[in-house]
């Protein structure tokens, strides 16, 4: 079964609002076995989207429409359906009733142009009408139409938990089963990832995508079920190939991020991190704190950006940072014992670099970064130059030093 997705809306054709709804949708519509044939995004004009929806109508088997059915006067979804599919719009009484009920207990105003709400083209059918979001269902020659708003939570509600269970029963056996796996991989490029996997010689049922996300590498691989393919074996044995190939340059899949793994790691292990930050003026102990639960591991971070920062709160000695400077490997290593002692963690991780534009030299350009890593057993530090912009920089240098956790973790037994 194909699927158009379109989403309207000129905050979306100008770029001030980011066109969250189609991806979310795209994602779950093809998880669930659907085919996503096109996604289209139009501003509000009534001729661009009547135009948008039949074609769409001709070359697809469903359509999802996003966005453009509020209440103000630049929501012009309604009419232009209306419009395009010959189908003038009605009064859902149920609708109305409810925008009444609703505002009669909150103004004694009249309701006015909230009403528009309750008019949609003639055989719309609500999706949600108790739940005061707009959405409808269109059946149109034979095909559904699904009107969603374009406010992403409630487009999502809508997706989840009427659309996906409606398409269900569309049509018998349109789906196709999909085994899907997102490999997310760092510190390894493009293009040595994709030289590896090519030595593999996978199946032709087999789908492979690469996606940079940076700093990292997605790698998407996909199989879906056809007849004779077995397609839930060829998926288990192409994703250990890719595993064999790759190696632990794969910090984990799906919806994984490097900060959740190095969480999961610390639990395993019963170890808890602190970090000591000064070019990531932060970042480090954000990530993980994102993390829900991360309580239970980290135990706190020193952003320590002035040398005076770094000797009173890290114990640093004036003279280390004056022989060696605050970017260097003494004042990493020094940085990491200090809040590790200080802390009383089991991990201590700790940078400093040159973040740029300003600051390098010929010895320490922009780019110029040390980490380093306290255990009870022993202490090192790893020197990088990082290209980039100043939020490049920053960036990859809080990945890698959450990834030399990790790597240290997988080597320690829990």
């Amino acid at each position: 079964m194909k699927i158009e997705i379109i989403a309207i809306g000129d905050e979306l054709t100008s770029g001030r609002i980011l066109n969250t709804t189609s991806s979310f949708a795209a994602r779950n519509l093809f998880e669930a076995g659907y085919e996503i044939y096109g996604m289209n995004t139009i501003g509000d004009t009534p001729s661009l989207i009547g135009e948008a929806l039949k074609q769409a109508l001709s070359r697809a088997d469903a359509v999802l429409v996003t966005g453009g059915l509020g209440s103000t006067d630049d929501d012009l979804t309604n009419e232009a359906v209306s419009k395009a599919l010959n189908r003038p719009t009605m009064p859902n009484f149920e609708i109305l009733s409810n925008i009444r009920t609703h505002l009669d207990e909150i103004t004694s105003t009249p309701v006015g142009q909230l009403e528009k709400l309750a008019w949609l083209p003639s055989g719309a059918e609500a999706l949600s009408p108790q739940s005061q979001m707009a959405g409808y269902q269109l059946i149109h020659d034979d095909k559904p139409i699904f009107f969603l708003p374009g406010i992403p939570s409630q487009m999502k509600h809508l997706l989840v938990e009427q659309v996906l269970p409606k398409l269900s029963t569309w049509q018998k056996d349109h789906r196709l089963t999909t085994y899907q796996r997102i490999f997310r991989i760092f510190n390894l490029p493009e293009m040595e990832v994709n030289r590896r996997i090519t030595t593999l010689d996978l199946s032709p049922d087999v789908h492979i995508g690469y996606y940079p996300v940076f700093p990292e590498v997605h790698l998407s691989l996909i199989v879906r079920d056809k007849k004779n393919n077995n397609a839930k074996r060829l998926f288990n044995s192409s994703c250990q190939a890719i595993g064999t190939v790759l190696g632990d340059s794969i910090y984990g899949y799906d919806r994984d991020n490097l900060e959740m793994v190095v969480g999961k790691l610390l639990i395993d292990r019963h170890l808890q991190l602190a970090v000591a930050e000064s070019c990531t003026g932060g970042l480090i102990c954000r990530k993980i704190t994102d993390t829900p639960g991360s309580s239970a591991y980290f135990l706190g971070g020193i952003v320590s950006y002035a040398n005076s920062m770094k000797a009173h709160y890290l114990g640093i000695s004036p003279k280390l940072l004056l022989a060696h400077g605050a970017v260097s490997r003494e004042t990493a290593e020094a940085m990491a014992v200090g809040i590790r002692a200080g802390s009383g963690a089991d991990i201590a991780l700790a940078v400093t670099g040159v973040a740029g534009p300003s600051g390098g030299t010929k010895v320490k350009p922009v780019g110029t970064v040390y980490i380093a890593i306290a255990t009870a057993e022993e202490n090192w530090v790893t020197k990088f130059h990082f290209r980039g912009d100043r939020e490049h920089i920053r960036e990859i240098t809080a990945e890698s030093g959450l990834d030399l956790i990790r790597k240290y973790l997988l080597q320690k037994v829990g």
